[in-house]
């Protein structure tokens, strides 16, 4: 029996014969010069390929229900290989560095995706990945290369790789797949995030786990702990049998708390939101009890236009829209644009940046005040939905007073040009702000009376606070959110919306987990939000403790 530890990117037990997926032969990319007279040839080339893979997409599109999440990464896949402004630099290098299509392609794919990953954010880090499958296939079809198959994963089994392609998780919706063991990936991957959502056990970090089980090995997958058994003895087999069917019964002990109001044993009322990325995952938060959205992210948007990132005014008012009708008369926090110009900004209104440190750079709301129209776009499309539901509008990385005033100004010349053009909106939208960073958690006091709400993000006030990046391995360990300096930060920034009369909520992964959710609701937070299938975990955890258990548990860590 042998114990790797690994990181856990989606909680459960899973235990099962492992299959693993072989290693991807290496794709040999030709790089020869071609003649002038060979472009028109290369491109047509280069047509058909992407055709064929656009008809592929479209068969698992066919193939998915209406719901299914998977389809929200098809149809991102269908516009970045339509996306005519990416299509066109691809065209230009080819003409005029008349290399071969194939040698092009990769170079131009390995560009775009090198700043995403180099963003500073996590989200967007991982859809560097996207980027790679997507034209990956592309590259195979030119090449008449042809890799592994994953419809030959079969059912019941523990899926072993050094990474999973996120067109490759199609399976988990088509297999009964009973775990994933992964070298790579993060807790922000669409693997991830699929994981959790078909509640399927997964554990990444997994130090070279692809060569150290054999397919038909017994594996046990512990996606709470972050752990992968190898060949586990019997005595183990019968604990974790064991564990699942403790599992399966407190699944169906939560299902009695989705329709019920999240409240602590002596009837202390608590708002439990979703975070979101997609419009879709408006329908789950409603189906999992949520009181509404906390964090709806708007990148998806931007990265569904992959390489064109004017994202138009209608196509953000669509998808604003569609979750404020989905949730009702529920509030919809919806966040302005999260990301920095090195990240999926590269177009003629937003140049793009080559910073060396992009977390530090010119991100989130720095960017948007440094393209005003930008902005000025995405609070129209949210202006205009604000009739359709009950809507919240939330600024990323707020640091100074100064920037607050500026946006309500530009708010304010939005809502004019909206009268204007005789268009509908409500006037009384609350404009709140993220807390997450020591600048704003010290300077709570003075933001609070110029801000509707607060809403504590407490991933990037960690990180920031500490000087800690938590996707590095080597300084990793030194990201606690339970450290001295957080806490009263934390703390500072509840007292500071209490003493201003402004909501506040965390909708960072501290909302999430059982021990830090205690913690925040002991302190004096009564909304939380997070991933929707938290909500019925976090409802049962407050159901256990009376509010002044709560407070005392809280006090503890504070001094």
């Amino acid at each position: 029996m042998n114990v790797i530890l690994g990181i856990s990117a989606a909680p459960g037990i899973g235990i099962g014969p492992a299959f693993v997926l072989p290693e991807e032969k290496e794709r040999i990319i030709p790089h020869h010069h071609i003649p002038k007279e060979d472009v028109a040839k290369e491109w047509k080339r280069f047509d058909d390929a992407v055709e064929v893979v656009q008809n592929e997409i479209k068969t698992h599109l066919a193939e998915l229900d209406q719901e299914n999440l998977q389809r929200v990464i098809f149809e991102t896949y269908q516009l970045m290989l339509s996306d005519p402004v990416f299509l066109g630099e691809v065209k230009d290098a080819l003409e005029q560095e008349l290399f071969n299509i194939e040698h092009t392609l990769e170079i131009k794919v390995e560009e775009y995706a090198q700043r995403l990953r180099n963003s500073g954010n996590d989200y967007l880090a991982e859809r560097s990945r996207d980027i790679e499958d997507v034209f990956g296939k592309v590259l195979n079809e030119l090449l008449d290369f042809h890799p592994f198959d994953i419809e030959q994963v079969p059912d019941g089994v523990v899926i072993v790789a050094h990474a999973m392609k996120t067109s490759d998780t199609v399976i988990l919706s088509k297999r009964k797949i009973a775990g994933l063991a992964l070298t790579e990936g993060g807790v922000s991957s669409h693997v991830a995030i699929l994981a959790k959502s078909f509640g399927i056990p997964a554990v990444v970090g997994l130090e070279d786990i692809a060569h150290q089980v054999a397919s038909n090995d017994q594996l046990i997958i512990d996606g709470t702990l972050g752990e992968a058994i190898i060949q586990p003895d019997q005595q183990t087999l019968d604990e974790y049998h064991s564990k699942i069917r403790e599992e399966q019964k407190y699944i169906q002990a939560l299902q009695q708390f989705r329709d019920k109001p999240a409240q602590t044993n002596d009837g202390t009322r608590f708002y439990l939101y979703a975070n979101i990325g997609t419009p879709e995952e408006a329908q789950i938060a409603l189906e999992q009890g949520a009181d509404g959205i906390g964090l709806f992210r708007t990148e998806f948007l931007f990265m569904s236009r992959a390489h064109n990132n004017t994202v138009s005014e209608e196509t953000q008012f669509e998808a604003y829209k569609q979750v404020l009708q989905i949730m009702g008369d529920k509030p919809v926090t919806i966040r302005t644009l999260d990301a920095g110009g090195d990240k999926l900004l590269s177009s003629k209104d937003i140049p793009q940046l080559n910073e060396k440190n992009p977390l530090m750079g010119l991100r989130a709301i720095r960017l948007s005040l440094f393209y005003p129209q930008v902005l000025r776009t995405q609070l129209r499309a949210l202006y205009r939905a604000s009739v359709y539901g009950n809507l919240r509008i939330m600024l990323p990385l707020i640091t100074d007073l100064a920037q607050i005033d500026t946006i309500r100004g530009i708010a304010r010349g939005v809502q004019m040009s909206l009268r204007e053009d005789n268009i509908p909106f409500r006037e009384d939208v609350p404009i709140g702000i993220m807390i997450e960073t020591a600048a704003a958690a010290l300077t709570a006091d003075c933001l609070a009376p110029h801000s509707d709400f607060f809403s504590l993000g407490t991933n990037d006030l960690t990180q920031y606070t500490l000087g800690v990046d938590r996707e590095n391995p080597a300084v990793a360990p030194l990201y606690n959110e339970f450290h001295l300096a957080v806490l009263r930060m934390i703390k500072h920034t509840i007292n500071s919306a209490r003493e201003a009369n402004i909501p506040l909520s965390v909708c960072g992964e501290m909302a999430g987990r059982k021990e830090s959710a205690i913690i925040l609701a002991g302190m004096g937070v009564r909304s939380l939000s997070m991933s929707p299938k938290q909500i019925p975990v976090i409802k049962e955890t407050l159901s256990q403790f009376t509010i002044s258990e709560l407070t005392n548990i809280s006090t503890r860590p504070l001094f």
